[in-house]
């Protein structure tokens, strides 16, 4: 990696830490309504997963998503709007925080169900697959996602099919709120990959560099035929669970080690060089931006609120 590129990748990393305090700021303010689940702490697997990644591949998300839709080029005016639930946002104002959506960029989710992007991206994987198209699937979940059926289901059927999918466990150790060690037999979730036969591995998720290499060389291989892939990036949310969680599962003193490897100190003592004040004062001016055009938004009228749906049935 060279200082180009390690730029590139801490003004990335720095736009989705500002733009989430800016919205822990207006949640608080209660411009932001529903559910709000941070990415803080965890930016380097979204920066160096979405460089890896072309135009044309999919990606399927969890609700912790802000970081990830960021990182893959969704406006963030079209994403705060979304926040605010406005129809200039980018799931029409109806989707809010943990429905973020953009056909533009593939980005297929936002889903608020756990582990309910598997079976999803084994789908758009296989109908790559039987139309000849060279493409990846990318579908990114949390630890807590493999206490779910769909986690095995999935890796199952993607290793029988040979699919072209890339799986991306985001591991922070505490699922919703619950230590891994007291949910998990086996800790080591790259392990139950590898048990269906997939390639897998564990990778550093607070090391931007190494988490863009190590899906540079997956896609690859994925591109040749070799998938599918999976990948458990060993990562920490700084901030709770949700804005409603009151945090009681884990040490202070924990936190403030992990923070320790914050994603963006790691990267600006490797390299010095890097034009912090710079890009504080280029993304203020983009929260600004994103923050006005949500608030100077529309919200739907209430004739469009039967807007999109498939049915004229009314319900008795």
């Amino acid at each position: 990696m060279d200082l180009t590129l390690a730029n590139e990748f801490y003004r990335k990393m720095l736009l989705i830490r500002r733009f989430e305090e800016k919205c822990v700021e207006l949640y608080s303010k209660e411009k932001i309504r529903g559910f709000l689940h941070l990415y803080i702490g965890e930016e380097a697997i979204a920066v160096g997963l979405m460089h890896a990644l072309s135009p044309e591949d999919a990606v399927f998300a969890t609700y912790r998503e802000h970081g990830q839709a960021l990182a893959r080029g969704i406006d963030p005016k079209k994403i705060m709007a979304e926040m605010y639930g406005k129809v200039e946002g980018c799931s029409r104002g109806r989707g809010g925080s943990m429905h973020l959506f953009d056909a533009e960029t593939r980005f297929y989710g936002g889903s608020a169900i756990v582990a309910g992007g598997l079976p999803l991206a084994v789908g758009m994987a296989l109908s790559d697959k039987m139309m000849n198209r060279n493409r990846v699937t990318v579908c990114i979940f949390g630890d807590g996602a493999v206490a779910e059926g769909e986690f095995h289901e999935s890796l199952n059927l993607a290793a029988l099919w040979h699919l072209p999918v890339l799986f991306v466990c985001e591991n922070n150790l505490y699922a919703m709120g619950t230590a891994l060690k007291f949910t998990e037999s086996e800790t080591n979730i790259s392990l139950k990959a590898a048990s269906y036969r997939i390639h897998s591995q564990q990778v550093d998720g607070m090391d931007v560099e190494a988490v863009s290499k190590s899906v540079q060389q997956a896609v690859s291989e994925i591109r040749l035929g070799n998938g599918p892939m999976f990948f458990e990036y060993l990562t920490y949310r700084f901030r709770a669970h949700s804005m409603f969680d009151a945090e009681l599962y884990r040490d202070k003193a924990e936190v403030e080690e992990w923070k320790k490897k914050d994603p963006l100190i790691l990267l600006h003592q490797r390299w010095k060089d890097i034009n912090i004040n710079k890009y504080e004062t280029e993304i203020a001016d983009i929260i600004d931006e994103a923050v006005t055009f949500a608030e100077n938004g529309t919200l739907e009228s209430i004739e469009d609120l039967e807007k999109f749906l498939y049915s004229d049935e009314v319900a008795q």
